[in-house]
């Protein structure tokens, strides 16, 4: 929301008993929302990236992700600046080790140091509403690297797993083991085969690293993490690939020749497709849950890029959010509700790439929403949020 301008000195008086109603309003507001997150809240997740330099405080954001009663954020770092921001709120976090810092984690004393830095400060922390207080963990995921098997770097790849061992190491070392997952993301074209679902295979040059990935995985009971877009298919093939299928629309669907399934949208067939690559490498695997960790439409694009609208975004992420909140299952697993990650909370006007890389936003940085999914939250002003000018 934009900041209000200046009143006239005749006004100051009731201005100031305004915000100080407001304020009461609002933390009373802040204190449910805590309540709700910490008795489910909504059952998505959000992405919140920050390659933008016109995005508001973390102290702001926070405020705003109370208000929607959204418990579950994912961040691409492990930032103290935005982890602090959401201290006493109920808010659990993924966070992230980057790329160019994996190789490095692969020496336990720096596993262990990042631990402690960026992990331990932010565990067992008490949570207060209106008539209790609870101690909760903020951090419940650790992800080290993202999409590294979409690059060439051979290293980088072969670093991956020891790296992994090592931060879960350094979490064990801290009394955590159990507590914070340890994983990494996946983009879907790690896939060399999603069609149909159940023939879904990994890529012959990403296969011999995914044997090794997924024993830790399932060793250490971590999900695997997979980021999926029917944008893309639809914008590389509008004519081939149905609208309706991608949006979640009323359509016939697609059917597994080879298990009758029948799949009524993309999302749940990508996600299966996963599910049967994973199980193609072994049964001892079948404990391994899938989770999405990136998924969204972008509301504006390049002329090429066909579909980047307003409209189909709001459509997709919309039906996406009934469809979580109805708990539902893909048809391989029906029983065990999609858990997602909606990319991203605000746009970020410095990402790179084709214009649509910069309009996945839910919001705009001034809090307004880039088109209406019914999900309504309040971003303070700039002096509401904690008392002073950010």
């Amino acid at each position: 929301m934009a900041v209000a301008g200046p009143s006239p000195t005749g006004s100051l008086p009731r201005l100031r008993f305004f915000l100080f109603v407001l304020t009461i309003f609002l933390t009373a507001t802040a204190d449910e929302a805590v309540a709700a997150a910490g008795s489910g809240g909504l059952s998505i997740g959000i992405n919140y990236g920050q390659i933008a330099d016109n995005l508001p405080s973390p102290s702001r954001v926070s405020w705003l992700l109370q208000s929607m009663q959204v418990n579950k954020v994912k961040l691409y770092d492990a930032d103290p600046n935005v982890l602090s921001a959401f201290l006493g709120t109920g808010v659990e976090f993924v966070v992230g080790i980057g790329n160019e810092n994996v190789s490095a984690m692969t020496d336990p004393a720096a596993a262990q140091a990042w631990v402690q830095h960026y992990v331990v400060p932010y565990h067992n922390l008490p949570i207060s509403t209106t008539t209790t207080t609870r101690r909760t963990r903020m951090i419940t995921c650790v992800t080290v690297g993202n999409e590294v098997f979409k690059g060439n770097d051979t290293s980088l790849k072969a670093s991956l797993v020891p790296a992994m061992r090592s931060v879960y190491g350094a979490l064990a070392a801290a009394g955590l083991q159990g507590q914070v997952n340890v994983t990494t993301a996946h983009s879907l074209d790690i896939m060399g085969s999603s069609y149909p679902p159940s023939a879904g295979a990994f890529r012959p040059d990403a296969a011999p690293y995914m044997t090794q990935l997924l024993d830790f995985l399932s060793t250490t009971n971590s999900p695997f993490l997979i980021n999926c877009y029917p944008f893309f298919a639809y914008r590389d093939d509008p004519k081939g690939v149905p609208l309706e299928y991608v949006l979640f629309q009323p359509n016939a669907g697609v059917t597994d020749p080879n298990t009758g399934l029948n799949y009524d949208n993309m999302l749940y067939a990508q996600v299966d497709s996963v599910y049967a690559a994973i199980q193609a490498l072994g049964g001892q695997y079948a404990g391994v849950d899938v989770k999405i960790s990136e998924t969204g439409w972008p509301s504006m694009g390049d002329p090429d890029e066909t579909g980047a609208t307003p409209e189909y975004a709001g459509v997709y992420i919309g039906n996406l959010l009934r469809r979580i909140e109805a708990k539902q299952g893909t048809p391989r697993r029906p029983s065990v509700p999609i858990d997602v990650y909606v990319f991203a909370l605000f746009n970020e006007n410095l990402k790179p790439g084709p214009a649509s890389e910069r309009n996945y936003g839910l919001f705009y940085p001034d809090g307004t929403p880039v088109y209406n999914v019914g999900l309504r939250g309040y971003l303070p002003p700039v002096e509401d949020s904690d008392g002073t000018r950010k």
